[in-house]
């Protein structure tokens, strides 16, 4: 892929106390009323002035309580301490905005097909074609614990799961075709013959339909995914739109790219239809000087235990369990049943088969701002930074934010200029819908 395309920009958001990076709401900028709709919609105008393609909230069923099979730190410390249903605070930034795209993370693991299906659908009406689903599979034994289940389902089974589920779902979208609903006063509201049953009868699944729901004006809503493991690749090349990723350094994510792309070409899909986008933050000061200042006062914010406690969330590992350099032993990392792109690359960074949770915490950097890559310096600096990346590692990229809502506001102000001066980024939005927007075609009925 060459930069003849212009990149995608997606802001990466939570519904919670504080942003992606957990000591975000010690940051004296960091605004306090996240349980108000003015918070989400002054983010989402935010977004919407620079153009962006999509804001997204991430989301889990549960706080952080594994790690010592407790609550207790997570409330003190604050970390992600608070998770308000994210549908709710995406349509009310949506409802504030009218181009900019609007996602929301939903699990495959405890929810119905229908229910899904129906609400996305309902959620990409109400915002005229400008909803995506960040699908995901539940990973840990607190949110299991949480929506009533007994166990866990081990990781790749979670994967068969949810291939149904989004056949089940995908089925529904399509079971309108687009010039169904007539609404001619005079004798018919939808041609009968353009509606059709799913009637799908499967391992994990039975859904019979016709679905409730017409054609949303963008067809159905974009999906993201985010799967990096060998199973969740193979996932995320069959059904994601845009495909979110995680890359430590440059050179990872060019060798994954490319990878990925390959792996898009052998399930008989474009590699150009897809957008690869990784996470990064950014910290931008209107000199070096400046952004190393500020870059000082987030590092100051950080606390061990919040990558203890992350960790032991996204792993489902209780990590205050293990001595700090202590091997994992085989079984214990042949046991750990969240994220495995997380293990995966803690064993290929510190080239040790059996890390300990020093390991764990020092090459994931997990609950610091070095979690991601971190592109800091003036807005100059940024978009050399991000110019480097655009064409050879990624198609755009998903901003977090160091704190919220300036973060965003910074990178607005002083980045987004610099980008489009470069023809790197869009100066308008040319369509009405995400998928026009991001140049992802409609879906066909068939």
């Amino acid at each position: 892929m060459t930069t003849s395309r212009q990149m995608a920009l997606v802001a990466f958001l939570q519904a919670q106390n504080c942003s992606n990076f957990p000591a975000s709401w010690r940051h004296p900028a960091a605004a306090q009323d996240f349980m108000s709709p003015d918070y989400y919609q002054r983010i989402g105008r935010t977004l919407e002035e620079g153009a962006f393609h999509l804001a997204f909230f991430d989301d889990r069923l549960a706080i952080p309580d594994v790690y010592a099979d407790d609550f207790k730190v997570t409330m003190r410390e604050g970390i992600r301490a608070v998770k308000l249903d994210p549908m709710l605070c995406a349509m009310t930034l949506g409802n504030a905005t009218s181009r900019l795209g609007v996602g929301v993370t939903y699990s495959t693991t405890y929810y119905e097909p229908f229910h899904v299906a129906r609400t996305f659908a309902t959620l990409d009406h109400l915002t005229r074609g400008r909803a995506a689903w960040n699908v995901v599979t539940s990973l840990n034994s607190s949110e299991a614990a949480n929506m009533g289940a007994g166990t866990v389902l081990e990781h790749d089974l979670r994967y068969d799961r949810a291939e149904e589920f989004l056949e089940v779902v995908r089925g529904h979208w399509r079971g309108w075709d687009d010039d169904a609903l007539v609404l001619d006063k005079g004798g018919l509201f939808a041609n009968p013959d353009g509606v059709r049953r799913l009637e799908h009868k499967g391992r994990w699944f039975n859904s019979r339909g016709p679905f409730t729901v017409p054609r949303s004006p963008q067809g159905e809503p974009i999906l993201i995914q985010a799967g990096q493991s060998g199973r969740g690749r193979q996932f995320a090349a069959k059904w994601g739109d845009l495909v979110f990723v995680i890359y430590p350094n440059l050179k990872v994510g060019q060798k994954s790219y490319a990878e990925f792309k390959q792996e898009l070409a052998n399930q008989g899909r474009d590699p150009n239809s897809v957008r690869v986008a990784p996470a990064v933050y950014t910290v931008v000061g209107e000199t070096q000087a400046q952004a190393e200042d500020r870059r000082a006062v987030i590092d100051s914010l950080v606390k061990p235990i919040d990558g203890l406690v992350l960790l032991s969330e996204v792993l489902n590992f209780d990590f205050a369990s293990k001595g700090y350099d202590e091997p994992f032993s085989a079984e214990e990392m042949d046991g750990i049943s969240g994220i495995q792109a997380f293990r995966d690359r803690v064993v290929t960074l510190s080239g040790r088969a059996n890390p300990s949770p020093r390991d764990f915490v020092e090459f994931t950097r997990r609950g610091t701002l070095d979690e991601f890559p971190v592109f800091m310096g003036s807005p100059t600096q940024i978009a050399d930074q991000m110019e480097e990346w655009f064409g050879t590692a990624c198609d755009g990229f998903v901003l977090a934010a160091s704190h919220a809502p300036s973060a965003y506001e910074d990178f607005v102000r002083l980045v987004v200029p610099q980008l489009r001066r470069r023809g790197l980024f869009r100066k308008s939005y040319e369509g009405a819908t995400l998928r026009e927007n991001l140049g992802i075609p409609k879906p066909v009925v068939s």
